[in-house]
């Protein structure tokens, strides 16, 4: 058989496979057609992150976002406002588009029934243009400033359009892939991604700058998307979801553009899974050329999951963030200069608030979770454990109260999904846990995560290996689910690991007084967001509180070292949270939480102190993630709850106390804090903010007073 009739071949079974649906069988058909068609054609090897590396990580490094989307309008959507707070910081942004995002290739205007022409380069080109119209404003400038259009020639002699704009001092670049999001033969992303052998073509925009189509396999997406993270040396890079939650569609919950069974589109979570493979495989060639691995802090964005969950953001954020969507959306009577057409028309307007989908009414991290997480040593010095550069990393200030941090020492592990839990055990000793993507092969290989964890083997010592704790789950599909790892130390020397499942309940694993682990419990309950607060009582005794769809769940230990299960919240009456709750424990030795309701900016306190309606924090408004520790006030203040979270503009803000009149204290302007930053409040000891700056090191705020009412 010669080359043509084999690649005839390869094109026409994986045409069948794909049309009878995905899965083992369909990997084992199309398992002889290697790259390009060709059967039996060489396996390009996999590069990917070493768990037991522990090199120094490269030094110098400038500040710059890379953002992977599957569609033009992901970012806008699913990543703001972070994407437009850095940006505005002064922070460079790059974003790659995967897809066309030509989708049926018509470019409706909402409740207009006039028939539109289907052109799919046309639309192709007039979401790019939308594109550029809402970084023009997001850079402060004109939507309908000219941009610098280039050509970026890239590995295996793909070329993409890659289009530049400066203004003020800030920067924003796109870079248009342009892979067909419907290939030829009915081929899409997911396929890419998971059967060997699958090519995808590209779409060539209207007026584009590359007027060839070019076609991508497998792995040259992988070295595409990789050489592109080796080329602009990001500190901070946005991804998707790579491991959506289960979904069920009914009359509720109807399907609409999702994928079957999951809470997201088909292209999301392929592109997700091509940027985490990519990014591994960075680090582990950029570490074998170099010596020395990328720093850098990850941050994955939740997508379709907006539409199932409370809503998060309060107006003035949400309004914001759907102006830049409006100016995406574009007008049919816009006068951009693009004869393709001036914007995504579908999304003009008001329609991103008026959409029953919701997508932009909330911005939710798939790993929710502060870093980096800090503690102190025995001379005072604050310790910070986060990810950089997918491997879990110890930062030690150099001196008492001096805020600085010398070079972070690599405690290996990775890949990691950038959250960590921290904790110390009654003998002093720390425990790291970790979300690991333990195989990221595709192309019908493994594709599985687990939880680790590595401890120290004495106070202030040197750590031992990394261990493997499994997941609730078995089966690597519903593995993939697990959330991220939280845990707490008690009294009767035991450490209690907690983690959401597939079906969106709690499991734990405990280690024993021994020091060995037992097995995974499953502890019931309904439906909750990933995101667990964990505190200890007066007594000792163990509260875990997550976010539902009808309120705040709750489990406990009924009494100290006993079993945790399910029960309801003793004292605490509130609506349902728009986010993982913060869990206090007062001076009085009760717990109570803290959160918002549904797109509020203001947050109330519900507990013992409280009263049954809640205490309202009108000072204290914001959006994001909430923490609070019981810490001893400013000016030797009796102990009380100090609280942690974001004004509506992104800015750091602390507020010592609980009670209504409390007002906050907000960080300098130049303290930019990449995801949510936390709060140390050792016994006895100042209160500091840590955080993580865009250029992937760790900052300290040390919040001296408070004004007062």
């Amino acid at each position: 058989m010669n080359d043509t009739a084999r690649r005839e071949s390869c094109a026409a079974t994986r045409r069948q496979v794909l049309a009878g649906g995905l899965g083992a069988l369909a990997a084992a058909m199309v398992a002889g057609c290697g790259t390009n068609g060709r059967p039996g054609g060489p396996v390009a090897p996999v590069h990917a992150v070493d768990p037991q590396a522990t090199g120094s990580f490269a030094a110098g490094r400038k500040s710059l976002l890379l953002q992977v989307i599957a569609h033009p309008d992901d970012d806008l959507f699913f990543m703001n406002p972070e994407c437009r707070r850095l940006l505005s910081s002064g922070v460079p942004v790059v974003t790659v588009v995967v897809t066309a995002g030509e989708s049926s290739g018509r470019n409706r205007v909402p409740h207009e029934l006039a028939p539109v022409a289907r052109n799919k380069p046309g639309y192709s080109a007039a979401r790019q243009q939308g594109m550029r119209q809402a970084y023009a404003e997001m850079l402060g400038v004109d939507r309908f400033t000219r941009w610098q259009r280039t050509v970026l020639a890239l590995p295996h002699g793909v070329r993409a359009e890659t289009d530049g704009l400066a203004a003020g001092g800030r920067r924003a670049r796109l870079i248009f892939l342009n892979i067909a999001m419907r290939s030829e033969g009915g081929v899409r992303l997911p396929a890419l991604w998971d059967v060997p052998g699958t090519v995808m073509r590209t779409v060539v925009a209207t007026a584009s700058l590359v007027s060839q189509v070019h076609t991508y396999d497998h792995q040259t997406l992988v070295d595409v998307l990789a050489w592109l993270m080796g080329h602009y040396r990001p500190t901070v890079i946005h991804t998707m979801d790579p491991d959506p939650d289960y979904q069920v569609h009914d009359a509720t919950h109807p399907k609409g553009s999702d994928q079957r069974h999951f809470s997201d589109h088909r292209d999301h979570t392929p592109t997700a899974l091509f940027t985490w493979k990519a990014i591994s495989q960075w680090v582990a060639d950029a570490t074998r050329r170099g010596g020395r691995a990328p720093g850098f802090t990850t941050v994955a964005f939740r997508g379709y999951y907006n539409q199932r969950w409370p809503h998060n953001l309060p107006p003035a954020v949400l309004e914001d963030k759907v102006r830049y969507i409006a100016a995406y959306g574009g007008g049919a009577r816009w006068e951009c200069g693009d004869p393709a057409g001036c914007g995504d028309y579908s999304q003009s307007g008001t329609h991103a608030l008026t959409s029953r989908k919701g997508w932009a009414r909330s911005t939710h991290p798939r790993y929710p979770g502060a870093l980096p997480v800090p503690t102190t040593d025995r001379s005072g010095r604050i310790v910070a454990y986060g990810v950089l550069g997918t491997q879990a990393v110890r930062w030690r200030e150099t001196d008492p109260g001096s805020g600085r941090f010398g070079a972070p020492r690599n405690l290996g592990g990775g890949p990691l999904a950038p959250a960590l839990s921290v904790v110390t055990d009654t003998a002093g000793r720390q425990l790291l846990f970790a979300l690991r993507f333990s195989a990221l092969d595709g192309q019908g290989g493994p594709n599985t995560r687990e939880i680790v964890v590595r401890e120290q083997r004495g106070t202030d010592g040197q750590f031992g290996p990394w261990r493997g704790l499994g997941t609730p789950d078995a089966g690597a599909a519903r593995g993939r689910r697990a959330g991220c790892p939280v845990a707490v130390a008690t009294a009767d020397h035991r450490v209690h690991l907690f983690v959401r499942t597939a079906a969106k309940g709690l499991a734990t694993r405990i280690r024993g007084a021994s020091g060995r682990w037992g097995p995974w419990h499953r502890l019931g309950g309904r439906e909750i967001q990933d995101g667990l607060s964990v505190v200890l009582d007066g007594a000792g005794r163990i509260h875990v509180y997550a976010a539902g769809h009808d309120g705040v769940h709750h489990w406990a230990q009924e009494r100290p070292g006993g079993p945790v299960t399910f029960r309801r919240p003793s004292g605490v009456r509130g609506p349902v949270p728009d986010d993982p709750p913060a869990a206090v424990r007062e001076a009085s030795g009760r717990t109570a939480l803290i959160y918002r309701a549904p797109a509020a900016a203001t947050p109330y306190v519900y507990g013992a102190s409280a009263g049954a309606a809640g205490t309202p924090l009108p000072h204290f408004t914001g959006y994001g993630l909430l923490t609070a520790h019981l810490a001893a006030g400013p000016d030797g203040e009796k102990a009380a709850p100090v609280l942690l979270g974001l004004t509506d503009g992104g800015r750091v803000q602390v507020q010592y106390g609980t009670s209504a009149d409390a007002r906050p204290v907000t960080a300098p302007a130049r303290t930019v804090t990449v995801g949510a930053p936390a709060l140390l409040a050792p016994h006895g000891g100042p209160v500091s903010v840590v955080g993580m700056s865009p250029d992937a090191t760790p900052w300290v705020w040390r919040p001296q007073t408070t004004p007062r009412a």
